[in-house]
């Protein structure tokens, strides 16, 4: 890039931040990193009516988990600050003056109760009402293009509450360019004229977000589809200001996984997934959101699934470390149409990243758990036990399910792998293989199977009249990693137990 790339991520401290939230600003990370630029972050809290108050540390720390976290922001390198747009207003009422005096924009003085009472009688016709050129100087409206500038200013002056809105140009096809969706183009005469500023006093969305993103020299505008409808307003604003607009890109929607319709929270609480990064509690009602992190996934495979959400590298490859992700992110590749979201391929990316993790690693993710149990094997233990098990986890809370047998004699005994494997003869051979496991010196995994399978030849027996009954009594089912490993490693006393207590129950 030839200039210098700032972007921003600009979520409103309405709740918690939403995976597509969250998907937003990694793409936008991605791009300033690619292009040795500046990631900002900048909390839109104009409407205070929707705000709440641990919203914005939420989003902070979900960025920080997904290792993504900002450059410029509240509390950081604030060389554009404030971030918070509740405390820039003072800006903003200079900027909507600056649009009135250059008859970009007016004040209107209708009342809530007039504008119903328009739109009523505008859908009775079967028609929609549109504050625009249509209707804004025709005498059906308050505005200060039908009054003149001292009914305006005495209006104002005896704290009649009033908005600022913008003059749309009438009779004009605006051209746009788009980074993701290519050349758009629209009719001016059907847009509506937004409001700027409010009676509270406060900027809309509109108008805070155009004077932040230039006062801020934000290069790239990178944001989701929603905001599509409201870029040719931008980039009206941009050119009543007379300043040069930055480039826009509009990601795609983050789809149900029945792929219709925007994902939501209630998709997740109905199918049994997560829609945000990090659990939250909401402060009024209580309630609690499941999250990612406390799902049991890793920070890297999150992200990992989120940035296939809408991008695709062009190849085979679906492992990227965020490295990788950084070198190979272009928004030429992201698509145009929605992504759909599948919580099973999600799972998939923690599977994968487990593998990529050392034993070490995970064995000191799981010793905090073995610890709330009480159990206190040593850490070398532990580590051959992961070793063996992992491959067969997606979380690191599956470990004690895949394990268990490990730290603890069965107490029970799966039933239909007893009923067909537990034969009238088989107290008898396992009384029998007890004899032999007495004899064994050398226990190790390779020397107890040369063993055993020897003394099952010898019998003239099948494998799996022995295999089967000796894996159901170390392991309670038929399941866990390779059988001898598993006997050397709980000893020899602890196999003898468990198989004098299967002899006993079953």
């Amino acid at each position: 890039m030839e200039f210098n790339v700032r972007v921003r991520f600009a979520p409103s401290p309405t709740g918690p931040l939403h995976i597509g939230g969250v998907r937003t600003a990694l793409f936008n990370y991605l791009f300033a990193k690619k292009y040795n630029g500046t990631f900002v972050l900048r909390i839109e809290d104009t409407d205070q009516t929707r705000y709440v108050a641990n919203a914005e540390q939420y989003i902070i720390d979900a960025l920080e988990w997904c290792n993504i976290p900002f450059d410029e922001g509240p509390g950081k390198n604030e060389k554009f600050g404030p971030y918070r747009q509740s405390e820039r207003k003072d800006f903003y009422k200079k900027y909507a003056d600056k649009l009135i005096e250059k008859g970009w924009a007016y004040y209107c003085f209708d009342t809530s109760e007039a504008l119903d009472a328009l739109r009523k009688n505008k859908e009775a016709e079967g028609k929609t009402f549109i504050y625009n050129w249509h209707n804004r100087e025709n005498g059906s409206l308050v505005n200060s293009l039908v009054l003149t500038n001292d009914e305006v200013q005495n209006r104002i002056n005896s704290g009649e509450n009033y908005v600022i809105r913008f003059k749309t140009p009438q009779d004009e096809l605006l051209r746009m360019e788009d980074e993701i969706r290519g050349n758009i183009k629209i009719d001016t005469n059907t847009l509506d004229d937004k409001i700027l500023f409010k009676g509270d006093g406060m900027p809309t969305y509109h108008l805070a977000n155009i004077v932040d993103d230039h006062l801020m020299e934000i290069s790239h505008v990178i944001r989701g589809e929603e905001w599509l409808p409201s870029m040719p307003l931008h980039i009206l604003l941009y050119r009543a200001f007379g300043w040069d607009a930055p480039r826009f890109a509009h990601l795609p929607l983050i789809l149900k996984p029945v792929g219709k319709g925007k994902l939501s929270k209630r998709d997740g609480d109905k199918l049994g997934f997560p829609v945000f990064p990090l659990e939250y509690t909401n402060e009024v009602s209580g309630d609690i959101s499941r999250g990612y992190k406390e799902d049991g996934y890793f920070p890297e495979s999150f992200i990992n699934m989120l940035a296939f959400l809408g991008w695709n590298p062009g190849t085979e490859q679906e492992i990227f470390s965020l490295k990788d992700l950084v070198e190979n992110f272009d928004l030429k590749r992201v698509s145009k149409s929605g992504a759909k979201f599948s919580p099973e391929k999600a799972r998939w990316f923690n599977q994968q990243y487990m593998q990529t993790k050392s034993d070490f690693e995970l064995t000191d993710l799981y010793m905090p758990f073995l610890k709330q149990k009480g159990i206190t094997k040593n850490k070398d233990f532990v580590l051959n036990v992961v070793s063996s098990i992992k491959e067969r986890a997606v979380f690191v809370d599956d470990f004690w399910e895949l394990s268990s047998f490990f730290f603890e004699t069965p107490t029970s005994y799966d039933a239909k792998a007893s009923k067909k494997n537990w034969k009238e003869g088989t107290p008898v051979l396992m009384t029998e293989l007890i004899t032999i496991i007495t004899s064994i010196e050398d226990f190790s995994s390779s020397n107890t199977e040369k063993d055993i399978k020897a003394w099952i030849t010898a019998k003239e027996i099948g494998f799996g009249k022995i295999m089967q009954p000796l894996r159901l009594s170390l392991v309670g089912k038929l399941a866990g990693p390779h059988l001898f490993d598993i006997i050397e490693m709980i000893g020899k006393e602890e196999v003898i137990k468990r198989l004098e207590n299967a002899i006993e129950k079953l």
